[in-house]
């Protein structure tokens, strides 16, 4: 009979977590959170500020987890010891004791591996610690901390009556910066000018870079001094091959003219090899950005897919913010390289440093098996399984590898009293690069002497139009939040996730535009809560959970002080913020909006025009004279407007058509997928759901439904059947 109770957070480990501890061992699941606060209190919060005490009451998330709560006592109380093995983060230790508390627990045992294979879980259950008070701290704040921001929060835009859903304290800053860059983009002015070049006989081209005894515009005139700074948003990085920028086309004919009646004298030929060095395996971060460049894969796909992964046992664990990669690993990729690539083993382990805040008892993320080969891993995996484990294993041998070098060559020439330049480059040791191709394509400049006369073959100018900034791509919006310190590895793409859901961006070719919604939003809370927008202000909020996390300030504290010194004076200024100019409070001024001519069927004013990208209409019609739930749509097909879900929209028992039996399976419980047929906006539509009574009621089955289309039975969660 087992002795020991191992729960872990995720279904998908139970399997292999049997398999390696054995017969002795019962695995069990909590399935991620089981309990959140509860509703009641003040303003729903679940919890209550007592001077610097904060209570909190805490309740099952769903049935599900009602469930979860009751199978696990019953396995508890079958075994001697329980022992907690939820995720190595802050958010798995508070998980962890929101088991404790719920199963009733006195001293559990509480096991942290990043990897899981035989030696890594062996390793941590023989070494088995109590549950980190300071992390689990860390971990209740936060929670208190979103609630707190998003339930107070939130009403002040609902007010705003434009179908704002929520404010959040990671959420809203982040929107500011979409929305900053948006506003940038709009208000941006672009200004022409021209490059002027020269062509050679000798083979290359220079760019205009200055007259003599002026101050270069230029930022560089040494080889080697450009910014090597890994990227990991672009596939590889671009030169620029243009001169230092001419304001009017006058000047620019005036400096070919000179060009052409000057002789071209080298006065400068530097050449220098310079290393650049191999970057660091992945953290959350620049994994998300470099399965979005290199994949084309959103940060949510990202953590799915590298959850699965890890689950498998293939990886460490994807949720870390720290370089650092074990001795062990490191040894096993010194000896990969001496037997497959030993001109690439670098003298000396490679070190990489990581940030200040990374929590350095975690590692990268890195295979578990630096030597399983690919042609087994095609067979066991999917393709987005597969391209993301080879992008993760390229990326951590990179990491061991000898630097690149690079000749570098600049080359100034003088004509008259004008000076061009030009800089070529060439690859003469790929290094690291030959796993993690980063590095700019070659550019030859021939062998040139200091003195040499060259021989002048064209010489022109091009106009060119300065271009606003871009927007982010999902890849580079991560790049930022890291860099300014917004949300942790953990909230990067869930964040994102819910800007998308709530409407507040979308993605425009690949790249986040905020939605008039978001930008009314945005525009709203600079006026009613600035600072919870400000990057400065949301980063020294994480700093102080981190603070937490290390032991050094209490939660319970610095929540009832936050809330005490900044938030609650915040939201009465916020609340004194007009959001109409109508006189009319909580709602904004008619006067904003189109009118229609439909009327409010409940209070007979001319509903306004909402503009939206997501109705094929380009608007929808609202009541904003007070009656909250009229919204109106077109129907193409009725030719009318009409509130959503009504009942010519529902599918009715008289409109289904008897189920037949087909030969697919449920992708949930392989039961025979049944037929059925219904009317939607008077249009004969077929569909496929599960066989099983009770599927309907079951929260698994609520997305194992196909719909027919031209290429075939179509899911939106499982794709094409």
């Amino acid at each position: 009979m087992p002795k020991r109770l191992l729960i872990v957070e995720s279904p998908g480990k139970v399997k292999k977590l049997s398999k390696i501890l054995g017969s002795e061992w019962i695995v069990r699941a909590s399935c991620g959170h089981i309990r959140e606060l509860s509703n009641e209190g003040e303003d729903s919060l679940g919890f209550i500020m007592d001077g610097d005490r904060v209570r909190c009451r805490y309740i099952p998330r769903n049935q599900q987890a009602k469930e979860t709560i009751s199978k696990l006592k019953a396995a508890a109380n079958q075994v001697s010891e329980v022992i907690l093995a939820t995720d190595p983060d802050r958010e798995g230790e508070t998980i962890a004791w929101h088991l404790k508390e719920a199963l009733g627990l006195k001293e559990p045992k509480r096991v942290v591996y990043t990897e899981i294979t035989e030696a890594a879980v062996r390793a941590a259950v023989a070494k088995p610690r109590r549950l980190d008070s300071n992390l689990v701290g860390a971990g209740l704040c936060r929670d208190c901390l979103d609630k707190l921001v998003g339930y107070k929060g939130s009403p002040l835009v609902w007010a705003l009556n434009n179908g704002a859903k929520s404010v959040g304290r990671v959420q809203s800053a982040t929107l500011h910066l979409i929305c900053q860059r948006e506003r940038e983009i709009l208000t941006f002015i672009p200004q022409d000018y021209w490059s002027v070049w020269v062509d050679y006989a000798e083979g290359f081209r220079a760019f205009y870079k200055g007259m003599v005894n002026t101050p270069a515009n230029s930022p560089s005139d040494t080889p080697g001094q450009e910014n090597q700074e890994n990227d990991d948003t672009v596939v590889k990085k671009s030169e620029t091959t243009e001169s230092t920028r001419v304001l009017s086309e006058a000047q620019a004919e005036s400096l070919v003219t000179q060009a052409r009646n000057h002789a071209h004298q080298v006065v400068q030929y530097q050449g220098k090899i310079t290393n650049r060095q191999p970057p660091p395996a992945f953290i959350t971060s620049t994994l998300q950005q470099a399965a979005g460049s290199r994949l084309k894969f959103a940060p949510e796909k990202t953590m799915q897919v590298a959850q699965k992964l890890y689950e498998a046992g293939l990886i460490t664990y994807m949720r870390t913010d720290s370089v650092m990669l074990s001795p062990e690993f490191c040894a096993s990729v010194r000896q990969w390289l001496e037997q497959n690539d030993p001109d690439n083993l670098p003298q000396n382990t490679t070190k990489h440093r990581s940030n200040k805040t990374a929590q350095e008892a975690h590692e990268a993320i890195r295979p578990t098996n630096i030597f399983r080969p690919s042609v087994e891993l095609r067979v066991e995996l999917d393709s987005d399984q597969f391209n993301l484990y080879v992008l993760i294993w390229k990326r951590a041998v990179a990491s061991q590898c000898r630097a690149a070098q690079l000749r570098k060559t600049l080359v100034i020439i003088k004509s008259g009293e004008i000076l061009w330049q030009a800089r070529g480059q060439v690859v003469e040791f790929l290094g690291y690069a030959k796993y993690w191709s980063n590095l700019s394509k070659d550019t030859i400049l021939p062998n040139l002497q200091q003195g040499q006369i060259l021989t002048l073959e064209n010489a022109g100018h091009e106009k060119k139009q300065t271009q606003p900034p871009p927007r982010y791509s999902e890849p580079k919006l991560v790049q930022l939040m890291e860099r300014k310190g917004i949300g942790r590895p953990s909230t990067y793409s869930p964040t994102i996730a819910t800007l998308k859901k709530r409407g507040y961006v979308q993605l425009t070719k690949s790249n986040l535009q905020p939605t008039s919604l978001g930008l009314e939003v945005d525009d709203f809370l600079q006026k009613a809560l600035p600072d919870l927008l400000k990057t400065e202000f949301t980063a020294k909020m994480e700093d102080a959970l981190d603070g937490i996390a290390s032991g050094k300030q209490p939660w319970q504290k610095y929540l009832t002080s936050w809330n005490q010194d900044y938030f609650a004076p915040a939201l009465v200024k916020a609340k004194t913020v007009p959001v109409a100019s109508n006189g009319k409070k909580n709602y904004p001024a008619t006067d904003k909006y189109d009118k229609s001519r439909t009327r409010c069927p409940e209070c007979n004013n001319h509903l306004a025009k909402i503009k939206s990208n997501k109705v094929k209409k380009k608007y929808f019609l609202k009541c904003v004279s007070g009656c909250e739930n009229v919204v109106l749509f077109w129907s193409d097909y009725e030719k009318k407007w009409r509130r959503p879900n009504s009942q010519d929209d529902q599918i009715t028992a008289t409109q289904k058509q008897k189920g037949k039996l087909t030969k697919y399976p449920c992708p949930v419980c392989k039961k025979p997928l049944e037929e059925y047929g219904y009317t939607k906006d008077g249009q004969k539509k077929i569909m496929l759901r599960c066989s099983d009574s009770n599927s309907l009621k079951d929260s698994k089955h609520k997305q194992a439904v196909y719909f027919h289309t031209a290429k075939g039975w179509w899911s939106p969660k499982f794709g094409e059947l």
